[in-house]
């Protein structure tokens, strides 16, 4: 479930873009409405979790390929091989030589993570109160928005996200998570392609 809570995450990220005239509530807007440009996304990521009990910090690295309205495929491919496909209605998870594929109709666990994902995608969680209350700063060459959990399963993981965009490629590049028991993970995208063509088997369930 956190790793799956992790991809949801970093689906808030895709493809968002950000106004240089800065004022929060024109700036949620315009993110919502750039976000609707952009009809796929691909690129690499680094992630880096911090343990609070242990002092220690792990990184793996892998790629991600998005395509609107509802396909997304989140791969590790070190330390360790983990994918999640999502496709239309289906969610494939696959560990090693392992997978499972999951009817997201008819789990309702997999609905709500699947609905929060397309709405995404889409530039609009960012202005669902039901879902994250948010509040943007400019810092730097950065904007910075902080999402609060607003549900219950949501607010059981996390006490904050925090997307950062590049004010320069208008493109998020980092995500930090922050959790209850004082974990946190830093992720960072790189070699960001928006609007290419995506080969379908990326996407296919098996």
């Amino acid at each position: 479930m956190r790793k799956i809570i992790i991809l949801l995450t970093l689906c808030l990220t895709l493809g968002v873009a950000f106004a240089q005239n800065f004022n929060q509530a024109q700036a949620l807007k315009e993110i919502s409405a750039a976000a609707a440009s952009i009809k796929t996304m691909q690129c690499d990521f680094a992630q880096t979790k911090s343990l609070k009990m242990l002092g220690d910090k792990m990184v793996s690295r892998g790629q991600m390929w998005c395509e609107q309205p509802n396909m997304l495929r989140w791969q590790y491919n070190t330390p360790y091989t983990y994918t999640f496909i999502l496709n239309n209605n289906k969610v494939t998870v696959k560990k090693g030589n392992h997978s499972d594929v999951i009817d997201v109709n008819k789990n309702k666990m997999f609905k709500e993570i699947a609905r929060i994902m397309m709405n995404s995608v889409l530039g609009k969680v960012l202005t669902d109160k039901a879902d994250f209350k948010s509040s943007v700063i400019h810092k730097s060459n950065y904007y910075i928005v902080t999402l609060i959990p607003q549900k219950k399963e949501m607010k059981q993981m996390f006490t904050s996200i925090l997307l950062h965009y590049d004010t320069k490629l208008k493109l998020v590049t980092k995500v930090e998570m922050h959790e209850k028991n004082g974990d946190s993970t830093l992720i960072e995208l790189k070699n960001i392609k928006k609007n290419t063509p995506i080969n379908a088997s990326q996407f296919k369930i098996n």
